[in-house]
């Protein structure tokens, strides 16, 4: 089965508790889109340490929009998420170095390193990076939800499944069942989804048909 992760676009902390309680009971993990307004135009909630103040038994990746990830992984991880997803983008002028650092960061701390591409970045820039344990690519350009879907990513989707044939691969933006499809035939095999799950009227059948997707 394909494995569904809902999105959760928060503005505050209630915002984010009403949302994870929305999906609780239908899936294993949710992705926090975190924005700071700086390397997307959009800004969220985005205080870890208010993840200390929610119950559940979901697990956690924090995707991070947002410039300089460096300072605040660990920060992430401390409270609470288990994976922490950044932008190739993001990083600096070196980016080689500074995502070895974030990298060798986040498994001290017992985490799992996520790494996202944005539609138009060629995902051979990334060739010989061997210590993610997840791609996530974009189907969007990130910032906001509710986007339509980029058709034209699907050959880099396929292209990353053939250069990658054993690491995760998790598509994010616009992704329904009829874009979903189209992802997990080009080798997605993790379908991260905001609006098709929250605005659905039954989310438990939504979410089952996303992972019977083949």
């Amino acid at each position: 089965m394909v494995e569904v992760i809902p999105t959760i676009i928060a503005k505050d902390f209630r915002e984010l508790k009403k949302k994870i309680k929305l999906v609780e009971p239908y899936t294993d993990w949710v992705q926090l889109d975190i924005m700071d307004g700086k390397f997307v135009p959009n800004e969220t909630w985005r205080e870890p340490k208010d993840l200390k103040r929610i119950k559940t038994g979901l697990k956690m990746e924090a995707h991070l929009m947002l410039q300089n990830p460096f300072r605040v992984v660990d920060n992430w991880l401390k409270y609470g998420c288990q994976r922490i997803i950044v932008h190739w983008e993001s990083l600096g002028y070196n980016k080689n170095r500074e995502l070895k650092k974030i990298i060798e960061k986040i498994k001290k701390l017992g985490g799992e390193i996520g790494l996202a591409l944005n539609p138009e970045t060629n995902w051979q820039e990334i060739k010989d990076i061997p210590e993610f344990d997840l791609i996530l690519l974009m189907t969007v350009n990130p910032g906001f939800g509710g986007q339509k879907f980029l058709p034209e990513v699907i050959p880099k989707l396929g292209a990353l499944r053939k250069a990658f044939a054993n690491v995760k691969i998790e598509v994010d933006g616009g992704i329904n069942i009829n874009t979903g499809k189209l992802a997990v035939k080009a080798g997605a095999n993790i379908l991260a989804v905001g609006s098709a799950i929250f605005e659905s009227r039954n989310i438990e059948k939504t979410i089952q048909e996303l992972a019977n997707l083949r």
